[in-house]
């Protein structure tokens, strides 16, 4: 089968059309024939570093995490699929795990679940990853209706999805962005856009919450902006974040009696615990998209699998809007 391979870890031109073994199915899992897949920065981060990460595979390694398709073949002990579904999942690409540059891969049937009957396989492709850390988040800071929550970065990969969620379940739901461009997607998701250049901290609590501050910040720029989350959250609130490698004062944290969530979906699939996690939140999040209250954002700027070094740049330039479609 057809497959892009890194042979040597580095740039986006590492990428190399090869000719590889149709992988045989096994217990547990299922055969998927790829339609499409996505990019994600932890995708550029494997490529780039390679051993230097400790979940990275050996090369010479078929990459991407993401995926939509069609079962080809069902393992024994796999009761829930048949040959024919259409399922989407985040089943590959790290470890001893086969990535999804390929015509096929072999799925963990407990990271997957029948697609989203309203969407497109490009679609379905954009959501697996950064869904899940959303649904995640949300999930383990307790959003419940009538909640405010506040999330950082309201118009990327994960924070698009967050929006949706949030307003799903009930919730009052403000965004930062960083230019006009982005508070306009932000607001036509149903939130209210912060522009942060232009609002402060203290400003935007104020105005929306009277000073008392968010019940959740999901901050999915993490990082240096943990700061920020920590002053917007109210007394004895809850964070959720998707970045924390970073020295931090946690004085504040504890003075406000905030509640901390690191949210690394990757987990179940490095340690493989917990693996059916995945495969119930990927169920939910497919009934929330049939019911008309989810659907990703997707470039339209679409690469077929001979480009997935081009998509990596793409992704790398900050261009593009919404997730990087690979087509295979």
């Amino acid at each position: 089968m057809k497959a892009m391979v890194v042979k040597e870890f580095g740039g986006s031109d590492a990428f190399v059309l090869d000719d590889i073994p149709k992988p045989e199915v096994s217990a547990g899992n299922v055969l998927v024939k790829i339609v499409a897949t996505s990019v994600n920065t932890v995708d550029m981060m494997i490529r780039e570093m390679g051993p230097g990460l400790p979940f990275s595979p050996p090369a010479p390694a078929v990459l991407g995490m993401d995926f939509a398709g069609v079962v080809e073949a069902v393992g024994d002990g796999v009761n829930d699929y048949q040959v024919g579904d259409e399922v989407y999942g985040c089943a590959g690409g790290l470890g001893d795990l086969q990535g999804t540059l390929a015509e096929y891969m072999v799925a963990d049937a407990r990271l997957i679940a029948r697609k989203p009957k309203n969407l497109s396989m490009q679609q379905a492709a954009a959501i697996p990853l950064v869904g899940i850390t959303a649904y995640e988040g949300l999930d383990r800071a307790g959003l419940r209706p009538g909640h405010k929550i506040l999330i950082h970065g309201g118009a990327g990969g994960v924070g698009h999805i967050a929006i949706q969620l949030a307003k799903h379940f009930g919730a009052d739901v403000y965004a930062t962005g960083s230019s006009d461009k982005q508070i306009k997607l932000i607001e036509e998701l149903g939130a209210i856009g912060i522009n942060y250049n232009t609002e402060s901290v203290a400003d935007y609590v104020e105005k929306y919450t009277g000073g008392i501050g968010f019940d959740v910040v999901y901050d999915s720029v993490g990082g240096a902006n943990l700061p920020n989350s920590i002053e917007a959250t109210k007394l004895n609130g809850q964070i959720a974040t998707t970045v924390s490698l970073l020295e931090l004062d946690l004085s504040m944290v504890h003075l406000k009696g905030l509640s901390l969530h690191v949210v690394f979906m990757l987990i179940p699939m490095i340690h493989n615990v917990n693996r059916e996690q995945h495969s119930g939140i990927l169920k939910a999040m497919s009934h929330i998209a049939e019911e008309g209250f989810l659907t990703p954002i997707v470039d339209p700027q679409v690469f077929p699998l001979e480009e997935v070094g081009k998509a990596h740049d793409h992704l790398a330039s900050r261009t593009a809007i919404g997730k990087v479609i690979v087509e295979i």
